[in-house]
């Protein structure tokens, strides 16, 4: 489990592809302070699992399905990440409780300067935007920001000089792909309201019901 609020800017050092996964190596010196085998670090937003490091780098293996799901795919060497560790209990939650688990991608369609803040328009598929809520939150590439706007084709989010300083986002250019994870929240209520009429609908079907359809 993660905040949201990123720790360091890391660099793909190396990325050796398979058919349909990869090993990436990238470089880092913040979140490799007591770092073991086996930690979490979110990378772009995607929880990886730490399978080698060195006091300046760590390497981590992505599944077919993660590479799929996310921008991992597109990095190239010298490419720059957002990084953060996992959450400890007893930490400050600054940002909201992210997984680190992709809800799919978007495009950034155009940025636009308002006095000390950049206001940052993404596009995306239906499936995700049903999720995002005006003041609600999302990560953008493992970034945890607060909606400003959202209809039924983008949302937007804006960036203070902060978060411009210590993440990757006002480094992209229009057109650039980020990761998504939209609120938990929301997709639990929507599951449970699902069941709930699911169960109602099967309890209707008595013997009553199937006499009258014809069914016995």
């Amino acid at each position: 489990m993660f905040t949201g609020l990123i720790e360091e800017i890391g660099k793909v050092q190396s990325i050796v592809k398979g058919a349909k996964s990869a090993k990436i190596i990238i470089k880092a010196s913040k979140v490799l302070e007591e770092v073991k085998l086996g930690d979490s670090i979110s990378t772009n937003g995607v929880c990886l699992t730490v399978t080698e490091f060195t006091s300046k780098s760590f390497a981590v293996d992505v599944m077919a399905e993660t590479m799929r799901r996310s921008n991992l795919h597109l990095l190239s060497p010298g490419d720059e990440v957002n990084l953060e560790r996992a959450l400890r209990l007893g930490d400050r939650l600054g940002g909201h409780m992210v997984s680190g688990h992709i809800d799919g991608m978007g495009s950034i369609e155009r940025f636009e300067n308002e006095d000390n803040a950049v206001w940052v328009t993404i596009s995306a598929d239906t499936d995700i935007l049903r999720y995002i809520i005006q003041k609600g939150s999302i990560a953008i590439d493992g970034v945890s920001l607060t909606v400003a706007y959202v209809d039924e084709n983008i949302f937007k989010v804006s960036i203070i000089p902060h978060t411009k300083e210590v993440t990757t986002l006002l480094r992209k250019k229009a057109g650039d792909i980020v990761n998504l994870e939209c609120d938990m929240v929301g997709k639990y209520i929507e599951k449970l309201l699902v069941s709930k009429e699911q169960q109602s609908v099967k309890k209707c079907i008595d013997m009553k019901f199937l006499s009258e359809h014809g069914f016995v």
